[in-house]
């Protein structure tokens, strides 16, 4: 029993696989194409224990291809290219069992390491299938990016969870031989924040530190043992959301005490530099926004700074960049105006641009009345004229509500006196 019990139960056959069933479900796309034996090389983007390393090697074992292995954390170049070569040596281009090279953690790839995968998944000598947690768009460069398929795998949700506690304590050998029995599981799917290795992590130390013929699983049991036993699932990744989210709550709150404390217990972890500059990026704008817009390019001039210096000096500009967002004025309205707009967008549909909105590029467009009535603002008093700018069916909707702060008063007063009521401002 010296594996771990997600290792144990890590399920063999596609019809094993729990969740994902926009992919692996009975009309999946690639459950569709594992069936048809075509199976091109693929990027797998979700959270940690969400089951891509389990995909790929169920992939491999269904397809009967070849399987090779690499982690990006401790690879390099020079083992990119042994693997290559061997698997050069078991499939091509012209066989429908090119070897599988599985890569985890596919964006701790240099550019120069991913450049070295190129030419063997664009011959056909491998079918490339990454694991990621992080966007691939900013972590996998377009060469490679362009040449994959990219899918998303989701959290688990609380029922795939459930199923999977009953899938460990029916099938692991160890389990079935335990009289278990679930009183309250509200902890333990806390706990997991819907990662599947977490929670069977969490499971089997709950498991083994209880005696007695009869094992009785509760809340308060759950939390008790995981306190006294952080180090046995503090490990890197399964904590990295919840010290990334304390980190950004602490600045959207205004702490700078508390947002260097997690940046400092991020940097402490070996976390990627990048990944704490992004999430900086994405805070500047979704909680300071249009109430100091500074905030966005001193995020911005940290991220190209700390890609460029690397760690140990990065902490200092991080620490500076996270001390400034903390203690700047907050406003989330542009967040909320995006999120509106996307959700009148769903409710109304593609609806028609007004005609003196349209673009006229042909004689046709121009004798069918496009941009005939339009409004050059320049030509107007203010570089203002009053017109719809929004489709009919929801014209004059507040969609922008500007924040209650020094400078979004000043554009509210700004709007207000162009718009006069029309918006509500």
């Amino acid at each position: 029993m010296e594996a771990p019990l997600a290792e144990r139960i890590r399920p063999q056959k596609l019809d094993e696989y729990i969740s994902q069933s926009h992919l692996v479900g009975p009309n999946g796309s690639l459950t569709q194409q594992i069936s048809k034996g075509i199976i091109p090389s693929l990027i797998f983007w979700g959270p940690p224990g969400t089951g891509k390393t389990t995909l790929a090697q169920i992939i491999a074992q269904e397809s009967q291809r070849p399987f090779f292995v690499l982690s990006a954390i401790n690879s390099g170049v020079k083992d990119i290219r042994d693997v290559i070569e061997k698997a050069k040596q078991c499939g091509g281009l012209f066989t429908a069992k090119n070897p599988i090279l599985f890569i985890d953690e596919i964006h701790r790839f240099s550019k120069s390491q991913q450049d070295s995968l190129l030419a063997a998944v664009e011959k056909g000598w491998i079918t490339l299938v990454g694991a990621t947690t992080e966007n691939p768009s900013f972590e996998v460069i377009p060469a490679l990016l362009s040449r994959c398929q990219v899918y998303v795998l989701n959290a688990f949700t609380k029922a795939d969870l459930e199923s999977l506690l009953e899938r460990a304590m029916k099938t692991d050998v160890y389990l079935k031989t335990k009289n278990i029995r679930l009183n309250e599981t509200e902890a333990l799917l806390r706990l997991s924040g819907g990662d599947g290795r977490k929670l069977l992590n969490i499971f089997e130390l709950v498991v083994n530190a209880s005696a007695g013929d009869e094992i009785i699983i509760t809340n308060n049991r759950v939390l008790e043992l995981v306190q006294q036993n952080t180090v046995l699932y503090d490990k890197s990744g399964e904590q990295h959301y919840d010290i990334i989210s304390a980190f950004i709550k602490s600045i959207r709150g205004s702490d700078p005490n508390g947002a260097v404390y997690w940046l400092a217990r991020m940097i402490e972890g070996g976390e990627d530099v990048k990944f704490i500059a992004r999430r900086l990026l994405i805070s500047a704008s979704e909680d300071i926004g249009n109430a100091n817009p500074t905030a966005l390019i001193m995020a911005n001039n940290t991220f190209q700074a700390v890609t460029t210096i690397g760690y140990p000096e990065s902490r200092i500009l991080l620490s500076q960049c996270a001390i400034y967002l903390a203690t700047s004025p907050k406003s989330n309205a542009s967040y909320i105006a995006i999120n509106s707009a996307q959700q009148i967008v769903k409710q109304t549909g593609d609806l028609s641009v007004p005609i003196h909105l349209r673009n006229a590029p042909t004689k046709l467009m121009k004798e069918l009345g496009y941009g005939e009535e339009y409004k050059y603002s320049h030509e107007y008093a203010n570089n203002f004229a009053e017109q719809e700018y929004l489709p009919e069916e929801i014209k004059n909707t507040p969609i922008y509500v500007p924040g209650d702060n020094s400078r979004e008063k000043t554009t509210r007063e700004f709007l207000k006196n162009r718009w006069k009521d029309k918006y509500g401002y």
